[in-house]
């Protein structure tokens, strides 16, 4: 097979950045969090619930984002939507790092500065969006059939990696500093470091390739052929373009053109990878290990591990997902996560808090990031048939923001409530997901994106 593979990961990991910057941007809150809460927060008297919104506001902006990727990659192309990305990455790091920026004094707050860092905020979740939808989008319609598992995969290492990155960002920043300077000048920085990667994305994107699929879509034949001839060779580059024309010509691109259930697979995918509570884990992962008896640096340092055994099984993922397929990595997952939820609600039921709370949230995030955690977004690029794909996988995307959110805002109160009840909410809903990828999900090892299209017209 003469594929360019070089080239292929080189494109690869330029668009990976994108996730990279989507991890960076969801997890950059957990070590300001508290930070937040205390200047803008507590000082004005307002409730727990204004800063469950507020931790969780720049997913109203992921909601947005993915909302409009399908609108934004459709007119301007994926590689323009990623560019767009980067710089709305750039101007959340820098507005929520300074939100008093021209219109504040620095340091006082008040209710609009509060509304104004949630608008930096909700800017940078654009991005996230636009960036969650179109990067798996882009490397999926970029990448050979053989590898393609593998390398979207890499864009859920990335989103791994990022947030790996900035809990030691976050740790470094706060390492032998005080508690004022950290709630004072800490959270600043923290949130204005983001700058320097997404820079370095935005100005990437500029030098790379436009997918093959959506230059056939827009009738720019040669260009396809040229990008599809660099990264597969000349004769399969030539088939590969009369799949993609064929698909092209056969449907009239409306969204139901395959039926209904190929959107709601893609639906369900990305609720239940939020239903599952994942994004629990990342966003309040120092506040859980406080609540265990942690003091702040020791939960700080309890997240990194947590961010180390993330990255290592999001690998297993990407070294297995073109060998085993996507629906046994899935349902192990699944129940991996059942064992894990159950094990912390038991726990907290009976008041126990120590090393075996943090020995089952390990289990059950390793469970996540083997399988729902890069393999739903593998799923979510290769599921749809070309002529729906980006309207399809933008609803998808909103979807699981909006998924996402929901589970993220209610965390606070459910804990107030019953926080082995919330767990045992989490457990039941990983025992569905495994249910539901084993009667619904079709498996996609091996196939062309041009493939898709006949799974779904059967």
């Amino acid at each position: 097979m003469n594929q360019n593979k070089a080239f292929v990961y080189v494109v690869t990991l330029v668009a990976t950045l994108g996730g990279l910057l989507f991890g960076y941007d969801t997890a950059v809150i957990s070590g300001a969090e508290k930070s937040i809460q205390i200047f803008l927060i507590d000082s004005l008297g307002l409730s727990s619930f204004l800063h469950g919104i507020t931790v969780s506001s720049a997913l109203i902006g992921c909601i947005i984002g993915g909302a409009i990727s399908g609108i934004v990659s459709s007119k301007y192309g994926r590689k323009k939507a990623l560019i767009i990305a980067g710089i709305l990455f750039l101007l959340s790091a820098l507005g929520s790092g300074n939100p008093e920026f021209l219109f504040f004094e620095r340091g006082v707050p008040s209710i609009r500065l509060l509304w104004t860092f949630n608008v930096y905020r909700v800017i940078g979740g654009i991005g996230v969006g636009l960036a969650s939808a179109v990067c798996p989008m882009y490397i999926g319609e970029i990448a050979p059939a053989n590898i393609r598992g593998k390398l979207v995969s890499l864009n859920q290492f990335a989103i791994i990696f990022g947030m790996l990155v900035v809990y030691f960002v976050n740790w470094g920043i706060a390492e032998g500093q005080t508690m004022d300077w950290i709630n004072t000048i800490g959270w600043r920085r923290m949130f204005t470091s983001e700058a320097i990667p997404a820079s370095i994305f935005a100005v990437l994107m500029f030098f790379m390739p436009e997918t093959p699929r959506y230059l056939a879509l827009k009738k720019e034949d040669e260009k396809a052929l040229s990008i599809l001839t660099r990264i597969n060779g000349v004769d399969k580059a030539k088939q590969i373009l009369v799949e993609i024309k064929n698909t092209l010509q056969t449907s009239k691109g409306k969204l139901f053109s395959y039926g209904k259930v190929v959107i709601i697979v893609g639906i369900l995918l990305s609720v239940f990878q939020q239903f599952v509570g994942i994004n629990v884990a990342l966003y309040y992962a120092p506040r859980i290990f406080e609540s265990m008896g942690a003091a702040k640096d020791a939960s700080m340092l309890q997240t990194i591990i947590m961010g180390l055994v993330n990255v290592v099984f999001t690998v297993v993922a990407i070294l297995t997902v073109d060998k085993w397929g996507r629906k046994p990595l899935l349902i192990v997952g699944s129940i991996g996560m059942t064992i894990g939820m159950i094990a912390i609600s038991i726990l907290s039921f009976q008041n126990v808090i120590g090393i075996a709370t943090l020995v089952f949230i390990i289990i059950y995030t390793a469970s996540f990031m083997m399988s729902w955690g890069p393999i739903c977004w593998v799923l979510i690029a290769e599921i749809y048939p070309n002529k729906i794909r980006s309207q399809a996988i933008a609803i998808a995307v909103a979807a699981q923001w909006a998924a996402n959110f929901f589970i993220s805002s209610t965390y606070p109160p459910m804990m107030e409530l019953s926080s082995g009840g919330t767990y045992l909410f989490y457990g039941i809903m990983s025992i569905i997901s495994a249910l539901f990828v084993w009667k619904m999900v079709p498996e996609t090892k091996g196939k062309t994106l041009e493939e898709m299209e006949h799974i779904w017209k059967k």
